[in-house]
């Protein structure tokens, strides 16, 4: 019982806050971009860009040459990653099988950003004063201050501190203090981070026309189903650029991209993924899910 309660309560409160009047500290309602609802992207997410720093791409090629998704190796020659990185990321290949080395998805451990973000669907819910993103697997909800500033002193937490504005038809949204844990990592490939990490996400509504370029990157580097991308009757496409940056493991930093289609709005259309109610991972192992190290009385 406790458990249906805890997801009816969740979806109480997507409900009343879909239902507030969209407006930040003097802007208007029709002057903030209307990014609400139920969002999907491809795995593993991240579209790298064409040219410039960017995010990694896989080295196991299937035999189109697209790479395979059941085995994901990290491209550690890429110049984004200082030694230590580009070492960590080859281990994680060399031990890839499935969809990969143990990580935070697969543990049910929490999902730093930016790896978070290529947790799906992603539910958006805008606030006057604050911007929910709720991420299906393992239930987990992120929450982004409007218009105000990090503390002087960040205490380091999973999903980190994350405040927001709007630029015109643009969410932006600002995050440090991201904890490093077991099994911090930024991309599925394994790259770590430090709790230097710093990201910065920019959301903008797309037509199909501008959201196409995005998902012909992902088909290019992907193994796609055949017609894909599929256009919705909504017209409504969510491209999320960021930019990445922690000194201490990348040379420089880097952007990427994730390219959104809308699937739906509504608390009714979201269903609760509990990840540790199924602890076995892609090789058929028990998960390393968080356990406490004392009881808590």
């Amino acid at each position: 019982m406790a458990f249906r309660w805890r997801n009816f309560s969740l979806m109480l409160t997507v409900a009343a806050a879909s239902a507030t009047p969209l407006f930040a500290q003097g802007k208007s309602a029709q002057s903030i971009p209307d990014l609400s609802g139920l969002w999907e992207h491809a795995n593993p997410g991240f579209e790298p860009l064409a040219s410039g720093p960017t995010s990694l791409v896989n080295r196991a090629r299937r035999a189109n040459g697209k790479s395979d998704a059941l085995r994901l190796v990290g491209d550690y020659t890429n110049p984004i990653l200082k030694p230590e990185a580009t070492e960590i990321v080859k281990q994680h290949g060399e031990r890839a099988q499935g969809m990969g080395d143990p990580n935070p998805h697969n543990q049910c451990w929490l999902e730093g950003p930016p790896f978070l973000l290529t947790n799906h669907p992603t539910q958006i819910v805008q606030a006057p004063n604050e911007v929910v993103m709720l991420f299906q697997d393992n239930s987990q909800v992120r929450h982004v201050r409007l218009n105000q500033t990090h503390p002087a002193k960040v205490t380091p937490t999973w999903y980190g501190d994350a405040v927001g504005h709007y630029e015109g038809d643009t969410l932006v949204i600002d995050t440090v203090g991201i904890k490093v844990g077991k099994y911090s990592m930024v991309d599925w490939y394994g790259t770590p981070h430090s709790e230097a990490l710093h990201v910065v996400e920019r959301y903008r509504m797309l037509d199909y026309a501008a959201a196409k370029e995005g998902f012909d990157r992902d088909i290019r580097e992907y193994n796609e189903p055949s017609g894909m991308p599929v256009a919705n009757p909504q017209g409504k496409y969510l491209q999320l650029r960021f930019t990445v940056d922690d000194p201490k493991v990348f040379t420089t930093p880097w952007t990427s991209t994730m390219t959104f289609r809308y699937i739906g709005n509504g608390a009714l259309d979201w269903q609760e993924q509990a990840c540790a109610e199924n602890l076995f991972w892609y090789p058929g192992k028990e998960a390393d899910v968080p356990r406490a190290d004392k009881p808590d009385f």
